[in-house]
């Protein structure tokens, strides 16, 4: 089988990894259910946002639409909300919950619309949302700049992007773990983020101002082996690499997380995640 690198790769994201939310409601499972952080991201990344009434607000890659569906109440008055995915099956189940809470929000002035988008060309008119999120996305776009400058275009002047992604030691344990399954395959299966914490002012310091990065404190204590090999099968290391020896590769994982487990109380795993905030100085 071809191990080119497939994290980038849009016809795999948006027929395999993300065709619905399957794999993401795995990944999500653990960080919820054993999380230090006594805020969920979710809530954590809203009061980022630091919404007004009236806020016309685009979210590009926005999955089956949590950050709307976890922060309803705290949505201020007359937003509009547009979300966009490449997935088709993400704006579906998105589309599904948001009209039904919109019907629940009656009078509050609150509007959702979602559809498919590829964020490397917005199909919207320049100057049309005060706010861009990019919520754990942007490392998948192949061409970042065309999408930079797309968000740009899209935003008001002074307009804001908050853009959300990880940095180089962020599960760095499951990525050993990893190391176990897939040897040399690393690199394919777990990439190096191109955009993350690291590089991600860098990157966006052409085409904003104002770029700053605020760091979401948090860690797991994983007490149970299931939820962990979820992650990990929810990951491209089942999918996209088999061996005859995988089986027994497996096995010998499950092992060694249960004897950890054992052994410390807990399967301690270091998290590492921020927010970018950015303003468009355009005029």
């Amino acid at each position: 089988m071809s191990l080119e690198p497939i994290f980038q790769d849009k016809t795999y994201l948006r027929e395999q990894q993300y065709s619905d939310s399957r794999n993401l409601d795995a990944r999500a499972a653990l960080h919820r259910d054993f999380s230090a952080s006594p805020v969920d991201w979710q809530t954590w990344v809203f009061t980022q946002l630091g919404l007004e009434p009236d806020t016309a607000v685009l979210e590009c890659g926005c999955g089956p639409g949590w950050l709307w569906r976890q922060n309803l109440g705290r949505i201020p008055a007359n937003c509009a909300i547009t979300l966009t995915d490449l997935s088709p099956g993400m704006v579906a189940e998105a589309q599904a919950a948001l009209a039904e809470a919109e019907s629940a929000l009656t009078g509050s002035g609150i509007t959702f619309q979602a559809r498919e988008a590829n964020i490397e060309a917005l199909p919207f008119a320049d100057d049309s949302f005060d706010v861009v999120v990019a919520n754990h996305m942007l490392y998948h776009v192949p061409h970042l700049d065309s999408a930079l400058a797309e968000i740009r275009r899209v935003l008001k002047p002074n307009g804001r992007l908050l853009a959300a992604t990880n940095g180089d030691n962020h599960m760095r344990e499951l990525k050993d773990l990893a190391q176990n399954i897939v040897g040399e395959a690393v690199p394919y299966t777990w990439p190096q983020l191109a955009f993350r914490l690291e590089n991600g002012r860098d990157l966006l310091a052409p085409y904003f101002e104002d770029v700053s990065v605020v760091l979401f404190a948090d860690g797991l204590a994983v007490t149970a082996v299931a939820p962990l090999m979820a992650y990990l099968r929810s990951m491209t290391l089942f999918s996209i690499l088999q061996t005859d020896d995988m089986a027994r590769q497996v096995a010998a994982l499950e092992q060694h997380i249960a004897d950890t487990i054992t052994a410390q109380g807990a399967y301690h795993i270091q998290k590492e995640t921020g927010l970018f905030k950015a303003r468009n100085g355009r005029v």
